[in-house]
């Protein structure tokens, strides 16, 4: 990239002139979010992009935005697509604080540059400058967005794999939706945690929920009863269908020594009888 000694100059001389145009281009704009981010938040945010940007064209007149020169302004861009990305702007929205920027800074290259050919020079040189920044500030957006999304699938696997105490020392796991590897594991830590927390010696693992069991499904489970084992809890499955009691014998899978019942409440009494509990009908005092 060539040399940007002018924009530099243009942004120390006249920033301050700059900063309320582009405010206007900013706020006018297609990609305007007043509903989003306060006038008053985004003049702070534009003043304190226009200092790192003049100083990182003073330390680096060549705008090479991937070296050391830059990192401020990188640093700033990812705090501000993280911010927005969590406030609810697009990535196109979030590019548009630094594309927003060329139209000021063009007009100004206008005036101050006559010579044709320099001039030219001058707004593809800004332009490609300011194109890098605003791709880097949409893949910090993206990151930050996948991110974010990541987290919430994690929290959700977490609220939806709750571990229910129904008898001192007997403990059910109903579980819904598919079991896959890293969800298997979220249930493996959450049973293992209450059983320590516990004391439990039955865990209750409750498949109702689980759509389909395939081979996978069934090792998940396999490995969830063998590690309770381990913790010194004996594990009862329950919610096993006529569908997949067939699906389990059709695939082969082993479940000889695992205690299997048709329901919760099935599974329920087997776990009260292993623990010397009985349940009767008492007569209603009058």
């Amino acid at each position: 990239m060539a040399t940007t000694s002018r924009i530099a100059d243009i942004v120390g001389r006249q920033g301050d002139e700059i900063l309320p145009e582009w405010m206007r281009y900013q706020l006018q704009g297609p990609a305007a979010r007043r509903d989003l981010v306060r006038d008053d938040d985004l003049l702070e945010q534009s003043r304190r992009f226009l200092a790192v940007f003049k100083a990182s064209l003073q330390k680096d007149g060549a705008g090479e935005v991937t070296g050391p020169a830059w990192a401020e302004m990188r640093e700033l861009l990812s705090d501000l697509s993280r911010t927005r990305a969590r406030q609810g702007f697009s990535p196109s929205e979030t590019a548009s604080f630094v594309f927003s920027l060329k139209q000021p800074l063009f007009d100004r290259l206008r005036r101050d540059v006559k010579d044709p050919n320099a001039l030219g020079d001058e707004l593809w040189t800004s332009s490609q400058l300011l194109d890098r920044l605003g791709l880097f500030t949409t893949e910090m957006h993206q990151k930050n967005r996948e991110e974010v999304i990541l987290r919430q699938q994690q929290d959700m696997m977490e609220l939806s794999t709750p571990v229910v105490e129904l008898w001192e020392g007997i403990l059910a796991l109903p579980l819904i939706g598919t079991l896959d590897s890293a969800r298997t594991q979220v249930v493996m830590e959450s049973l293992l945690t209450r059983i320590v927390e516990t004391g439990a010696a039955i865990a209750i693992l409750d498949i109702t929920g689980v759509p389909t069991v395939d081979t996978l499904v069934a090792q998940h489970l396999l490995k969830t009863v063998a590690a309770a084992r381990l913790m010194g809890a004996e594990c009862i499955i329950s919610g096993i269908r006529p569908q997949i009691a067939q699906t389990i014998v059709h695939l082969g899978v082993d479940l000889q020594g695992v205690i299997t019942k048709a329901t919760l409440a099935d599974a329920f009494a087997i776990a009260l009888d292993r623990s010397g509990l009985t349940v009767t009908n008492g007569t209603p005092a009058r």
